[in-house]
């Protein structure tokens, strides 16, 4: 049985290898991916997907697939990824362009703060990174109440990137 917990308009739940499909029109869209590393291929996403199921089964955390209340449609991917420091996590969120603009970022993210911080008391911090040229990122991560600590350089990007913190 799947994990989830919702909000007032989504559900988000731990990915499932159905959900290859519409994770690879959000993954694999480079306009989505242009300030993360760039588009996936869908055998990259299943593999992805693959990963955030053991990730939760090990630590009890993942990246999510987020759908709308509504409908079940998928819109989005929103979670966290492990650290090198086990007290502390990654905050990361894709989204449908078609979904771009609406709120669902913010309510996505801040549903996934709030779940880790009432299950996991061990993880003490919450970062996350945001490419200069996303502004639109940068807003949700103020929205949700993290902290900008400055700039730092990320090897998987190759470039210096608006550093955020929650604790």
């Amino acid at each position: 049985m799947p994990y989830f917990f919702e909000t007032k308009r989504l559900i988000l739940r731990t990915m499932q290898a159905e959900d290859v499909e519409d994770i690879t029109l959000i993954w694999g869209d480079a306009q989505v991916m242009k300030y993360s590393g760039g588009s996936s291929t869908k055998e990259q996403v299943s593999r992805s997907i693959e990963s955030y199921q053991r990730l939760y089964e090990e630590k009890g955390y993942s990246t999510y697939t987020v759908l709308l209340k509504e409908n079940s449609r998928i819109i989005g991917v929103c979670g966290f990824n492990p650290s090198n420091n086990e007290n502390e996590i990654e905050l990361i969120y894709h989204f449908n362009p078609n979904y771009w603009g609406k709120g669902y970022a913010t309510e996505a993210a801040s549903a996934c703060v709030k779940d880790v911080k009432d299950r996991k008391p061990a993880i003490k911090k919450i970062k996350a990174a945001v490419d200069p040229n996303n502004p639109s990122s940068s807003k949700v991560l103020s929205k949700i109440g993290m902290t900008a600590k400055g700039t730092k350089w990320f090897d998987d990007t190759q470039q210096e990137e608006l550093y955020y913190e929650l604790e």
